[in-house]
C-alpha cells in the first residue's frame, strides 16, 4: 500500500473474491446457468429447422414441410422468451443479494480500518469506493452479469450449431472473427490499469472537494483560495486525461468490433455458395449457417459490451476488495492480551511523515481509574500523545503500552473495549436518537440510552423533541446544534463502555457552564476508570487527579494541581493567566 492510499486488490485476488461471491449464492447462480441453457438451445430450433423446410422443399415436399415445421419454430421462439424471461429474473435476484453481500462486506471493513490508515489515505477516497465503485459493481451484478451469462451461453451454442451443421462452414465463420479476438485482446492489456487510474482520479477529486468544502473557514482565513481552485483544476485536469484514455481504448475496440460481424456471414454466403455449386455442401446449411452466424451477431456484440464494462467495473471491484489489504491491526497476531488497565509511556519519540518530531522522549506511568489532565501550550504535543495513548498512530521509538500489551498492535475490537479517543470532531448519523446512540451498543435498551443521556447533560432536550428516542436527525429531520450532538457523541462512550477514555478537547464545542457539567457528569459515570483530558480549560486540570504539563513535545511538570501551582513553574503560569491573575496574587 503506498502512504496515503488505500490499496487495491490484485487480479488473483478480485478472482477468488467473485467467486467466493457465487458459491455464496451458488444455487441461484446454477438455476441462471440452466435457465439461459435451456432459453439458448430453444432458440436454435430456429434456424436449423429453417434450414430442414428449405431442403425439404427442395426435395419436393411441397408446403405440408412448412405446415408441419413452421409451428415447432413458433412454440420454440415462445419458449426462448419465456425461459430467458425468467433467468433474467433469477439472475436480477441473485444480483441484489451478491451486491448486498459487497455493501455489507465494504461497510465492516471499513469500519475495521485503523483511524491512521484513513487519515492518511483521506476521506474522498475511502467516499469514492464506497459510493461510485460499489454503484458501478451493483450495476455489473444486477445487469451485466446476468446479460453476460445469457449471451454467453447463447454464443456458443450458436457456434456449436454452425459446426455441427457443416464443420466447414464452422470453420470460416470462426476465422472471419479472427479480428475480435486480436482487437479483444489489445484492449484487455490496457483496460484494467486505465480503468484503476480513471478511478484513482475521480477519488483525488473527491478528496480535495471534500477537503476544501470542509475547511472552507479556513481557506478563507489564510487567503487560500487560489491554491485550492489550482489543485482543483489540477486534480480535474488528470481525471480528464483518465477518462479520455479509457474513452480511446473504447473508440478501437467497437469499431473493430462493428465490421467484424459481417466478416463471417459474407464468408459463410460466398464461399458456402461456391462449395453448393460443387455439391460439396446443401443450399439449407449454408443457409442455416448464414442465420446463425447472423443471430450470433446479438448475443456477441452484447458479450463483448459486457466484457468492456467488466473492465470498469473490475477496476471498481479491485478498489472496493482492496480494503481487505490493509492490515486490520499495526502489528502482528502474537500480541497479547493487556494483564490490567495501565498505561505506560516509555521513552516515546514522533514524527508525522519523516518530518520535525513533534514528541521528544516522553515517559508517563497513568494508573487505573486515574484522571489525567494534560495541558500546554498550542504545538506542545497533547493531541499527538493523546493519539499514541488510543493507538491510533503508533510511536517511531520507544512503547505506549497498555497492560503490557502495545497499544497500536491490539486487534481494533480488542483496542475499543481498552481505550476510545474522543475529540471535538463529531457526526450525526441519519436515523433516529435512538439509531445514533445504538452504534455504540447495539442491544441497548431504552433504559441505558436515557441513562447515557442523562450522565452527559442531554437528556432535557431529547425528553423536549417531537418523538424522543425515535425523533429522526439529520435531513428532513430534526438537526441538533454543535453542542448537542458533541453530547450525543459522548452518550455513545458512556454506552461503549471503556475502561479508558482519551478526550481530545471533547468539549469544546459546548459552552463553559454545559462543558463543565458535562466533564462531572462523565466523570461520574466513569468512576473507577482512567480518564485522561487533553485541556485547554484548566477547570479539567483543577479537578484532575494529576497534570501534565508538555511543552515543546517534552513532559515537562507532573503533579497534582496543588502542587504544580506552588511550584511556581509552567503550569503556574498558564493557571494565573487563565484566573487573570500574578503569580503573587491569589
Amino acid at each position: 500500500m503506498s502512504r496515503g492510499r488505500l490499496p487495491v486488490a490484485e487480479p488473483a485476488e478480485v478472482r477468488r473474491a467473485a467467486v467466493a461471491l457465487v458459491k455464496a449464492d451458488g444455487r441461484a447462480f446454477a438455476a441462471v446457468l440452466a435457465l439461459n441453457a435451456l432459453a439458448a438451445l430453444a432458440g436454435l430450433a430456429g434456424p436449423w429447422l429453417l434450414g430442414r423446410i428449405i431442403d425439404g422443399v427442395r426435395d419436393g415436399g411441397g408446403v405440408s414441410v412448412v405446415d408441419r415445421l413452421a409451428p415447432v419454430i413458433l412454440l420454440c421462439a415462445v419458449g426462448q422468451l419465456l425461459l430467458a424471461r425468467w433467468g433474467r429474473y433469477v439472475g436480477h435476484r441473485f444480483g441484489e443479494r451478491t451486491l448486498a453481500r459487497v455493501r455489507e462486506g465494504f461497510v465492516d471493513r471499513a469500519l475495521a480500518l485503523p483511524s491512521s490508515v484513513v487519515e492518511r489515505a483521506g476521506t474522498g477516497d475511502l467516499t469514492a469506493r464506497g459510493t461510485a465503485d460499489v454503484t458501478v459493481v451493483g450495476t455489473t451484478l444486477r445487469d451485466a452479469g446476468p446479460s453476460l451469462l445469457v449471451n454467453g451461453v447463447q454464443s456458443v451454442f450458436v457456434m456449436a450449431a454452425v459446426f455441427l451443421v457443416d464443420p466447414l462452414l464452422g470453420a470460416l465463420g470462426v476465422l472471419g472473427l479472427a479480428p475480435i479476438g486480436f482487437v479483444l485482446r489489445w484492449y484487455l492489456r490496457r483496460a484494467r490499469a486505465g480503468y484503476l487510474a480513471e478511478g484513482a482520479a475521480v477519488s483525488d477529486v473527491a478528496e480535495i472537494v471534500a477537503a476544501t468544502a470542509a475547511g472552507a473557514r479556513t481557506v478563507e482565513a489564510f487567503g487560500l483560495r487560489r491554491q485550492r481552485v489550482r489543485a482543483s483544476r489540477e486534480a480535474l485536469e488528470t481525471a480528464r486525461r483518465a477518462r479520455f484514455h479509457t474513452l480511446f481504448l473504447r473508440t478501437v475496440f467497437f469499431p473493430v468490433v462493428e465490421v467484424s460481424y459481417a466478416v463471417p456471414v459474407a464468408g459463410v454466403l460466398l464461399i458456402g455458395g461456391a462449395l453448393h455449386g460443387r455439391g460439396t455442401v446443401s443450399l439449407g446449411a449454408v443457409v442455416s449457417a448464414a442465420l446463425y452466424l447472423l443471430q450470433l451477431s446479438g448475443p456477441l456484440d452484447e458479450v463483448l459490451m459486457r466484457i468492456e464494462q467488466l473492465q470498469s467495473s473490475g477496476a471498481s471491484f479491485a478498489r472496493v476488495e482492496g480494503l481487505a489489504r490493509v492490515p486490520r491491526a499495526a502489528g502482528h497476531g502474537d500480541v497479547p492480551d493487556p494483564a490490567g488497565d495501565r498505561i505506560d509511556v516509555t521513552g516515546v519519540r514522533y514524527a508525522y511523515d519523516g518530518g520535525a518530531e513533534v514528541l521528544r522522549g516522553v515517559d508517563l506511568t497513568v494508573r487505573p481509574g486515574e484522571r489525567l489532565a494534560v495541558v500546554g501550550p498550542s504545538g506542545a504535543g497533547k493531541t499527538t500523545l493523546s493519539r499514541l495513548l488510543a493507538g491510533v498512530d503508533a510511536p517511531t521509538a520507544g512503547t505506549v503500552t497498555v497492560g503490557g500489551a502495545p497499544v497500536a498492535r491490539l486487534d481494533p475490537d480488542l483496542l475499543r473495549r481498552q481505550v476510545v479517543l474522543v475529540t471535538q470532531e463529531h457526526h450525526v448519523f441519519l436515523g433516529s436518537v435512538r439509531d445514533n446512540l445504538r452504534i455504540a451498543e447495539p442491544g441497548a435498551q431504552d433504559g441505558a440510552l436515557w441513562a447515557a443521556l442523562t450522565a452527559v447533560g442531554a437528556d432535557t432536550w431529547v425528553r423536549e423533541l417531537p418523538e424522543g428516542l425515535d425523533t429522526w436527525l439529520g435531513q428532513d429531520g430534526y438537526a441538533p446544534d454543535g453542542s448537542q450532538a458533541q453530547q450525543l457523541a459522548l452518550a455513545r462512550v458512556v454506552l461503549a463502555d471503556p475502561h479508558t477514555l482519551v478526550l481530545d478537547e471533547a468539549t469544546a464545542l459546548l459552552d463553559p457552564t454545559t462543558a463543565r457539567h458535562t466533564e462531572r457528569a462523565l466523570a461520574a459515570v466513569l468512576a473507577g476508570r482512567t480518564v485522561i483530558a487533553i485541556a485547554h480549560r484548566l477547570h479539567t486540570a483543577h479537578d484532575a487527579d494529576r497534570v501534565a504539563v508538555m511543552e515543546d513535545g517534552r513532559l515537562t511538570e507532573l503533579g497534582t494541581h496543588e502542587t504544580l501551582v506552588a511550584a511556581g513553574g509552567a503550569y503556574a503560569a498558564l493557571w494565573h493567566s487563565w484566573h487573570g491573575s500574578r503569580p503573587d496574587r491569589p
